[in-house]
This record gives structure tokens, C-alpha cells and sequence, in this order.
């Protein structure tokens, strides 16, 4: 018996659906990969109740795309569904290097 993608849905967990939602954000100078896949969400917790927070950096403290990369990854975060509330953080400690990219993203973006 298959499950139709609404009932699919509901079976995955809100932390999921918000990773999800931030494989959707890009920084506009990287467009290619996404602010998750590229390693710049340190932290993200999700509770039972829906209560999301999220500690991200940038490429760098000068970014000129700062407040446009900030305010997609709340807004990415707050129209996940089952999200009820959003505790988003911009860090730089510690200070984003590319040694912090996942080594998945290192081998489909060619950076070896």
C-alpha cells in the first residue's frame, strides 16, 4: 500500500522538513549550493512543540548578501510546517573556513 505524499509528510520529522527547507537557500554569490549543504548552519534544534533554533555563519563578516542570506533562512524556517516558533542566531565564532564544507559537497562540487 503506498502512501500519498500528504500522509508521507506527516510520518517526517519537523527537524527534517526544516533541512529541507534550508537546502532551498542560497547564498547569491554561491547559487550552485545551498547555505546547508555548504556547512553554514551550525546549529539547528527542533522540539517536540515545533520551537526551531538555528545558529548560522556566513561565508564571510563582510557577506554583502547579509541580511538577504539571514532573512531567507528565518523565512525558510518559519514556512517549514510544524514549525511554531523561530530562534535564528547569525555567528562567527567559529569563523566559517572552507575546511567546514562537508566532504559530500567538497566531491559534487569539485573542490579537490
Amino acid at each position: 500500500m503506498q502512501l500519498d505524499e500528504s500522509k508521507k509528510e506527516m510520518f517526517r520529522s519537523v527537524n527534517d522538513l526544516v533541512v529541507e527547507s534550508l537546502q532551498q537557500v542560497f547564498d547569491p554569490e554561491m547559487p550552485s549550493i545551498s547555505v546547508y549543504d555548504l556547512g553554514l548552519i551550525y546549529l539547528l534544534e527542533t522540539s517536540d512543540e515545533g520551537a526551531v533554533k538555528c545558529e548560522h555563519t556566513l561565508t564571510s563578516m563582510a557577506c554583502p548578501f547579509a541580511d538577504q542570506i539571514c532573512n531567507d533562512i528565518e523565512t525558510a524556517i518559519k514556512e517549514t510546517p510544524g514549525v511554531t516558533s523561530v530562534n535564528r542566531e547569525l555567528v562567527f565564532d567559529p569563523q566559517f573556513t572552507m575546511d567546514m564544507v562537508p566532504e559530500e559537497t567538497k566531491l559534487v562540487m569539485g573542490w579537490y
